[in-house]
């Protein structure tokens, strides 16, 4: 059953010069030494004003992104929807706080979950908490330190926007992916998270909290929020990753003198991310949506939907990678009928490039990934003669 290695399929949407530009990207992407001295000379050249978000745009913006707003990205979406891949709009604002851009993130989101009733393409909205509340304001609550007024009043606001943006998402029957964080503020944000799905969860999963399965207590998390809610009487819907922040997980654990939440290397996180997805296939009441680029864990899930008789269409299992990455899973996924979502970010050049940054790091830190994707791009290179 190694049909992910089917590139016709894998890159159908793409033209030859979009292809020669995926080529050249992922080699560049694996050059660590390129990618530090990119990243360094991108940041000043930004912090500068320098013109360079035309070139930006034109390469890695492009292929990891989907456009600088919502409209701009819906050629996008439905271009992905031909093929029966959909798309999660991702706001990928990173690092900005404050009350008004609390409220603009609140208002994107809406305006999103808005389009996911319109549009089939678009069957879910996701943001991160700290897009709705200060990330210390999180930290301060998962530590357990006692609230200012003023904080307790914040916290409340942060509360409303989360309810809204549920009560909206009910409405139009569109689900919610909340993203996870650092582990140094995610209690507080799973906390709320599972007042949500109590709250909102009653008939089926809305609101979905996420799990990163670097970390070695979530599967003992997963359990005990089942027994929750198997009391409580209502549904779970999670997304199932790897993580996105191990370089400063275990630095800071180093720093501080605690141990480290990470697992102690990439074997032992497979092995995690693979007990929750069957933790979560044996159980009812629950929604999955596994975000993976991992081909061995897909293929694990298809094998335990088979087991479990779950059809390829059933809206409770979803798997979903990144715009711009692992299209060899995507589309062959999408082309067997299972559904399929691809993350699609967007946002204004210079605010998104935090998101681009770690993007290329990711893809340089994670063994195989960069030449995975360079084999495939070869291999359809060969293919098409080009």
């Amino acid at each position: 059953m190694k049909f992910f290695d089917n590139t016709e399929i894998a890159f159908s949407l793409k033209t030859d010069s979009e292809l020669e530009r995926a080529y050249f990207l992922f080699k560049m992407i694996q050059n660590q030494p390129m990618v530090r001295i990119g990243t360094a000379v991108t940041n000043f050249a930004l912090k500068a004003h320098l013109p360079v978000e035309g070139l930006i745009r034109s390469t890695v913006f492009d292929h990891f992104c989907g456009g600088v707003t919502e409209e701009d990205c819906l050629p996008n979406i439905e271009k992905l929807y031909t093929k029966g891949v959909s798309s999660v709009l991702d706001y990928s604002v990173e690092g900005k706080e404050g009350e008004e851009v609390f409220d603009l993130t609140l208002k994107t989101i809406l305006k999103i979950i808005n389009f996911g009733e319109e549009k089939k393409s678009i069957p879910f909205a996701v943001f991160k908490p700290s897009g709705f509340g200060r990330f210390a304001l999180f930290q301060k609550i998962t530590e357990k330190q006692t609230l200012t007024v003023e904080e307790k009043s914040e916290w409340i606001r942060v509360k409303e926007r989360f309810h809204t943006v549920c009560k909206a998402a009910v409405k139009q029957d569109v689900p919610l992916l909340i993203d996870a964080e650092e582990s140094w503020m995610q209690d507080a944000a799973d906390d709320l998270v599972e007042e949500l799905m109590e709250n909102y969860n009653k008939e089926k999963a809305i609101v979905f909290n996420t799990l990163q399965m670097y970390r070695h207590d979530r599967l003992e998390y997963l359990k005990g929020l089942y027994e929750r809610a198997y009391q409580k009487d209502f549904h779970i819907g999670m997304k199932v990753v790897r993580g996105a922040y191990m370089e400063k997980e275990r630095s800071r654990a180093e720093e501080k003198g605690y141990e480290s939440p990470i697992c102690a290397d990439k074997q032992a996180t497979d092995k995690n991310y693979d007990a929750a997805i069957l933790y979560m296939m044996e159980h009812k009441k629950m929604a999955l949506f596994a975000g993976t680029h991992n081909e061995e864990s897909s293929y694990l899930l298809l094998k335990l939907a088979e087991q479990y008789k779950i059809a390829k269409d059933d809206k409770r299992l979803w798997f979903g990678q990144l715009y711009g990455m692992s299209d060899h899973i995507s589309f062959n996924l999408a082309d067997l009928g299972y559904n399929v979502a691809k993350y699609v970010p967007f946002g204004p050049v210079r605010d998104v490039m935090p998101y681009l940054i770690r993007r290329a790091e990711e893809n340089t830190s994670v063994a195989g990934q960069t030449s995975r994707e360079l084999n495939l791009i070869k291999a359809e290179r060969k293919r098409r003669k080009i």
